[in-house]
């Protein structure tokens, strides 16, 4: 039987909305400030007018010219660089996140993510060990990495940017936590090592970017790689144990390539989960912002 395909969004969340997109554009508030920024998928009309959006935006990113993988924020309100939002579910689940505009557009946050991290929380609390191992590859700011350690987890967080690292730890520490194991490596040499090494981790968490560099230069290109990373991953997820949670955001991947990928590498697959994750703006347009597939024997 085909599991069905899901559509999941977060809950109500009193620091985040998606106020409006299209034209390629969204605009987001994040705390008390709006920004607006670049979207690709938003090929549709914008909702609100242009007046509407330069009378709410306290700071919006412009692409530069020379290189459009980069860019600059230009702040009519003079609004700080970095600040903080909060995120709490009815779980229990509490975090401060800190935010900053870079010159990637992003900001240190995606938010359509929160129903992971949900989903996460209440693994590692279902669990029936005591301080299950979960490792969290390409882990970015970490707020995955904050869900799980909330929940009583003992997390690997793995990624290969000092910067981001440091990031999280600040992360970590504003919501009252600590003892995150930090790795800043490339995701596949160190998964390989653990397959050599016998080690095994009860919950395995990777949302891998479509194109990446390792610290040493390693090339990352998800469609020719990830195969090979879930392959892995399959000798590192204690059997008796697990949960596993993919995430992908690439415009030409489908929920069934999550699919097809998890179950030709892994023998036994229960309790799964497979979709799309979105976010729907006060206009009620919904924006798809990447795939899903997540199993769990417990």
């Amino acid at each position: 039987m085909t599991n069905p395909i899901q559509l999941l969004t977060p809950g109500p969340w009193q620091d985040y909305e998606l106020i409006d997109t299209g034209g390629f554009e969204k605009l987001e508030r994040f705390g008390k400030f709006v920004l607006r920024r670049p979207e690709p998928q938003a090929i549709w009309d914008k909702s609100l007018s242009e007046e509407e959006w330069k009378s709410q935006t306290d700071s919006y990113f412009a692409k530069d010219k020379k290189n459009p993988e980069k860019g600059f924020w230009q702040s009519p309100s003079n609004m700080p660089h970095n600040w903080q939002i909060g995120y709490e579910n009815s779980a229990g689940l509490k975090m401060r996140l800190n935010l900053a505009q870079t010159s990637f557009k992003h900001i240190g946050l995606f938010p359509e993510q929160a129903v992971n991290w949900d989903y996460i929380y209440e693994r590692v609390k279902s669990s029936k060990m005591n301080s299950p191992k979960v490792l969290n590859l390409f882990a970015y700011t970490g707020a995955s990495s904050l869900a799980a350690k909330a929940a009583g987890a003992d997390v690997t967080h793995l990624d290969s940017v000092k910067q981001v690292v440091t990031w999280t730890k600040h992360n970590m520490e504003d919501s009252g936590l600590d003892g995150i194991r930090w790795m800043i490596d490339d995701a596949m040499k160190f998964i390989k090592r653990e397959a050599r090494r016998g080690n095994t981790y009860q919950g395995i968490i990777l949302d891998p970017p479509a194109y990446g560099r390792g610290p040493g230069g390693e090339k990352w290109v998800l469609e020719e790689q990830i195969n090979e990373m879930l392959k892995v991953c399959s000798e590192i997820l204690d059997p008796k144990q697990h949960f596993l949670l993919l995430n992908m955001y690439s415009l030409s991947f489908s929920s069934l390539i999550a699919a097809n990928l998890i179950q030709t590498n892994f023998k036994s697959v229960t309790n799964p989960e497979q979709g799309e994750l979105y976010l729907n703006d006060s206009q009620n347009k919904k924006l798809p912002l990447g795939i899903f597939y997540r199993f769990s024997n417990y």
